[in-house]
């Protein structure tokens, strides 16, 4: 598998960068931090708009920076789409035109063909003849998006995409951005501080703090890890991959399946045998040390006790495997040591309620 390799030092004197990241060549990864963490910065050190002295960045087996054999591929020479906070589309042209303006930069025979399959998958077909300011604000970033894509690039680059929408235009956005995970065969590196953005979109996630990579890998295994902040957040939660086994009408529910056991949800529309994102909070998840043999709760799995941390005020961070996916749960102290909960106790697991995210 091609994979993406990262490693950049750069020192500011009140901020330093100092990563060194293997990342995967497909899907999405996400840089997620706070204001200051440096994922803006990472972003653009791969982009070659910002030169770190000390780096190694090589992409497809192509090298882009070799600080030590005094290699600097400018921002122009580097194969690479860049999305920013606004869509910066050209005024005076309309979206057809600021589309093919994109396309002028390339020599590949097949960049018609991509670009019109860039166009379906954004679902901005009927806004070709339209100028940009006669675009909502969701819509100029889709554009801006296809306009990325229509370069071929090897990588696409996208710095906080929707920071400047607001709530209706992001959920407007957002349908469109998980389908670049599926359909795209290029890896998207995405800049965000929004866990909703984290959760919905995110295949890989990278957690920044100070300049460094606290935690990287897979997303589920990355955001249910008890040493990072995300697994103490209110909206802590964990995303599930799954798949629709059968549903239930007379209940309006459906019948999921993960690796390693089954979720009964609010009835989704979607074929049997469609993939599906399932995010469940922590708060919504209780243990038992038998299995509840009269409860409203439907889905109670067993599971494994993998970790437990301290949390805020009276809370206990309890890491559960079940099957084979990671599971968080936000329990009391008090509920923890009545339990008496330890690594490696089989439990159950009781989710009281789930997120379909696609």
């Amino acid at each position: 598998m091609t994979t993406i390799q990262a490693r950049f030092q750069l020192d500011y004197g009140d901020f330093k960068l100092d990563v060194d990241l293997k990342l995967p060549g497909t899907g999405i990864t996400v840089l997620f931090g706070h204001s200051g963490s440096g994922k803006t910065t990472l972003l653009r050190c791969i982009a070659g708009l910002q030169h770190a002295p000390q780096g190694l960045l090589t992409i497809n087996g192509h090298i882009w920076q070799d600080s030590e054999r005094n290699i600097f591929l400018s921002t122009h020479q580097r194969s690479l789409g860049y999305v920013f906070q606004e869509a910066n589309l050209f005024p005076h042209l309309t979206v057809r035109d600021n589309l093919n303006y994109g396309l002028k930069r390339i020599k590949q025979n097949s960049g018609a063909v991509k670009l019109k399959q860039t166009i379906e998958l954004l679902g901005i077909g009927h806004l070709m003849e339209r100028m940009p300011g006669h675009l909502s604000g969701g819509e100029r970033q889709r554009v801006a998006i296809a306009r990325s894509l229509a370069l071929n690039p090897e990588v696409l680059l996208m710095d906080e995409p929707l920071a400047s929408l607001d709530f209706k235009r992001k959920q407007e956005i957002l349908p469109f951005l998980s389908r670049l995970h599926q359909q795209l065969d290029i890896p998207v590196l995405y800049v965000t501080h929004s866990q909703q953005e984290v959760t919905q979109l995110a295949d890989t996630l990278v957690i920044m703090e100070d300049g460094r990579a606290l935690a990287s890998g897979p997303l589920s295994e990355t955001q249910s890890r008890l040493d990072v902040p995300l697994a103490q957040d209110r909206e802590a939660a964990t995303v599930w991959q799954a798949t629709v086994a059968e549903h239930e009408p007379d209940y309006h529910l459906t019948r999921v399946d993960f690796a390693g056991g089954s979720l009964s949800l609010p009835a989704v529309d979607a074929p049997a045998g469609a993939p599906l994102r399932v995010q469940i909070y922590a708060r919504d998840v209780s243990i038992a040390l038998q299995a509840p043999t009269a409860t409203s709760i439907l889905n109670v799995l067993p599971a494994t006790v993998t970790g437990i941390a301290d949390g805020r005020d009276s809370q206990s961070i309890v890491r559960l495997q079940v099957g084979g996916q990671a599971l968080l749960a936000h329990i009391t102290r008090k509920s923890a040591m009545m339990l008496g909960l330890q690594i490696g106790m089989a439990v159950y697991a009781q989710i009281k309620g789930t997120s379909i995210l696609n």
